[in-house]
């Protein structure tokens, strides 16, 4: 994780961004496993059935309330947000989650995306304005599609039963 120059922030907002960078770093790439690949603890408590994948998931949730305190604006926090949301619901499919995590690294990207934010809040404001847009499209063709295979579904059944 390369950072990117940040504008003049006081000495505690720049603990703060030291803090869940080595934070993310923990969560996503702290491990070498054989062959080069890292990983972090937030891959490992994925292994633990249940209740892994949202510990996880609330650990991650400190990054993003420490951007809501280093002032990131609705938009750069919903893509944060969905970065995790999408890692810890994957996450819960067994083995495929795992690997998901690994290449994921929702953490990482989190504080990537503080990084821009702080550094040119307009440009990453308007990237995540259009990356929330099109996940919101996303949301709503597949609840439509929901709709439409369950109209399908009971229309087939009806056709069987009566």
């Amino acid at each position: 994780m390369r950072p990117l120059p940040a504008p003049t922030t006081s000495p505690a907002d720049s603990a703060a961004l030291d803090q869940v960078r080595r934070l993310a770093r923990q969560l996503d790439t702290s491990l070498r496993l054989p062959g080069g690949v890292r990983v972090g603890w937030d891959a490992v408590l994925g292994l633990i059935p249940a209740v892994g994948d949202w510990a996880g998931a609330l650990l991650s949730s400190y990054i993003i309330l420490q951007a809501v305190r280093l002032g990131a604006s609705r938009e750069v926090l919903l893509r944060m947000v969905g970065n995790v949301a999408v890692e810890a619901l994957v996450g819960v499919v067994p083995f495929l989650g795992d690997v998901f995590d690994v290449a994921w690294r929702a953490n990482v990207r989190n504080v990537t995306l503080l990084e821009r934010h702080l550094a040119a809040p307009t440009a990453t404001r308007r990237a995540s304005r259009a990356w929330v847009f099109l996940a919101v499209l996303l949301l709503v063709a597949l609840l439509a599609l929901a709709a439409t295979l369950t109209v399908l579904v009971w229309r087939a059944l009806g056709l069987h039963l009566f």
